[in-house]
């Protein structure tokens, strides 16, 4: 038999513009089944649609439209990436002055964590329930080490609160600019990961920064710095153990596994809020609560923003975290805690001499020059006979 060609009268369906058939001594089974596979693999979403032997062939797309397409996509991402960062910024701007707020009035740290972990609780429960993403799948064998990473963001959340309870925000926040320190500690500890001689210069800024601003801060106390600094070591302890739970093939993507720390974090904190602060929750106890100046209705409503901007702050950087490299998210968190700084500075009106300035802008310094330095990539030396 002779080939025959059939072109495609309507071009603007989706199929091929062109149809080949050629004949063969093949088994009419074996036929089928070959243009069943070919069809699937062409078009996943076409149903099961028999050929009788036809081969498929695409046309290739002008190569100007892909180009503007690229173009119109890459601006578009820009722009929704830019946005994102800017409600990064201001979720946590809102949530550390609301949250200083009720600390001031409210000086119960544990039972403040415990609520706002309710709330991103709550929040989650509507995502999931009105599938804005999907539900999380994991093995009964995953759920000790999500525990383990539970236990250590509950212990992160409640000692920064303590932290902001006790010493300004800007303090608390200079404080954790030591993260990258206990990051890097933490990665040898338990990743056996080495820093480069880049990574370990970076860090001696940070260092003396933290050590310059604590001692000239005016509202310096030893439960504040020590509750920073042990925030500093169980949140990076949480993410070396989040990078090393990460790796494999059944580990969740990140913001549903975010949403599950979240989750236990809550159930873990409810009882031991309980048995430190008691049930402080009383119409009486908030009515002494409030007696510095803050109605009850104030109070409940900062305490509510301060819960959802904390979750909402944290659920965006897990999505900027999805759409950018570490190394660029290290920046971001760089310039948000600046950020954070002088608006609390400014809000609070605190006071800053000049050497806890220097102290602060060295920290922040060293902490920039850490991410930079971790895009440096050490090349490997080549090995001698």
């Amino acid at each position: 038999m002779f080939p025959l060609t059939f072109v495609n009268p309507n071009p603007r369906l989706p199929y091929p513009s062109l149809f080949i058939a050629k004949s063969s001594l093949e088994p009419a089974s074996s036929r089928r089944s070959r243009a069943f596979s070919s069809s699937h693999s062409y078009y996943p979403w076409t149903p099961n649609l028999r050929l009788n032997g036809f081969k498929l062939k695409s046309a290739t797309a002008p190569e100007n439209v892909e180009g503007g397409d690229s173009k119109s996509e890459s601006l578009v991402k820009g722009l929704k990436l830019g946005g994102m960062f800017g409600v990064w910024y201001l979720l946590n701007i809102y949530y550390n002055i609301f949250n200083k707020q009720v600390l001031r009035v409210y000086p119960y740290p544990a039972t403040v964590t415990a609520f706002q972990l309710g709330c991103g609780t709550l929040m989650i429960a509507i995502m999931w329930l009105l599938k804005l993403h999907p539900h999380p799948k994991f093995a009964p064998s995953q759920f000790t080490a999500i525990v383990k990473l539970a236990a250590a963001h509950t212990l992160g959340n409640l000692l920064t609160n303590v932290s902001l309870g006790r010493v300004n925000v800007s303090f608390t926040h200079t404080i954790k600019a030591m993260e990258p320190f206990f990051t890097v500690l933490f990665s040898v500890l338990l990743l056996g990961e080495w820093p480069s001689l880049w990574i370990v210069c970076s860090l001696l800024p940070i260092v003396a920064g933290v050590s310059l601003a604590s001692f000239t801060e005016a509202s310096f106390n030893w439960i504040g710095f020590c509750s920073a600094m042990a925030s500093n070591v169980t949140n990076q302890t949480r993410n070396v153990l989040s990078k090393k739970f990460m790796v494999g093939k059944e580990a969740m993507d990140n913001i549903n596994l975010f949403s599950v720390i979240t989750i236990i974090s809550f159930i873990l904190l409810v009882p031991a809020a309980i048995m430190m602060d008691g049930f402080k929750l009383t119409p009486s106890q908030l009515q002494i609560a409030t007696s510095q100046g803050m109605s009850v209705k104030e109070f409940c409503i900062m305490s509510l923003l301060a819960g959802v901007c904390l979750h909402s702050y944290q659920q965006v950087s897990y999505m900027i975290l999805e759409m950018v490299s570490p190394v660029t998210h290290s920046v971001g968190n760089c310039v948000k805690r600046v950020v954070v700084i002088a608006s609390s500075i400014i809000f609070f009106q605190t006071p800053v001499s000049p050497l806890n300035s220097i102290g602060t802008a060295t920290a922040l310094a060293g902490v920039y020059l850490y991410s930079r330095a971790r895009r440096v990539k050490v090349k490997p030396k080549p090995k001698t006979c």
